[in-house]
């Protein structure tokens, strides 16, 4: 999905609005959805201080009208990340974010389908599960090879587990903004 920069900057105003609206006590403003602000797809929210991960949470799927996963899916990145404190006012005024709109998941059997800094993965074996957006593997510079790893890692597998023939690798891009 590809959004209009009015509605990327929709988007943007409702997380904004949406955490201030925790942390300080604030009404959220209603935002204007439209076209594919309705539409279910999967989003994530990446929450940064001054340059370091501070929340990272989204859904993989469409469940959810693209704007209601948004609005979600900032409360959890700034406040229920396991990996990290909640985010506190003292902090908002140093907090970037960024939001990744996903497109849907494609199942891949050759792992040379996987362009690197095009391509998110997602991969599943057994009861395992992990998934990294497309900007991670170009932000930290690796090759298809190293991704794969780290998605594994990410899994809670073994860093070749995505060799085996019971592990499915999943691809999908992402309007990142």
């Amino acid at each position: 999905m590809v959004l209009s920069p009015e509605e990327r900057q929709r988007l943007k105003a409702l997380v904004k609005d949406t955490i201030e609206g925790v942390l300080f006590g604030k009404e959220t403003t209603p935002v204007e959805v439209t076209g594919p602000l309705k539409e279910k797809c999967g989003a994530f929210v990446t929450i940064r201080n001054c340059g370091s991960l501070r929340g990272c949470i989204g859904y993989v799927r469409g469940y959810l009208p693209l704007y209601e996963t948004v609005k979600e899916m900032a409360i959890q990145a700034a406040f229920n990340d396991p990996r990290f404190e909640p985010v506190t006012s003292d902090e908002w005024k140093d907090i970037d974010f960024e939001i990744s709109v996903l497109t849907p998941m494609r199942k891949i059997d050759d792992v040379n389908e996987i362009e690197v800094g095009v391509h998110g993965l997602y991969i599943e074996k057994g009861v395992h599960s992990g998934l990294l957006l497309p900007q991670v593997a170009t932000e930290q510079k690796w090759d298809r090879t190293e991704f794969l790893e780290y998605t594994c890692y990410k899994a809670g597998l073994p860093k070749d587990a995505w060799k085996s023939k019971d592990t499915d690798i999943f691809i999908f891009s992402a309007d990142v903004f």
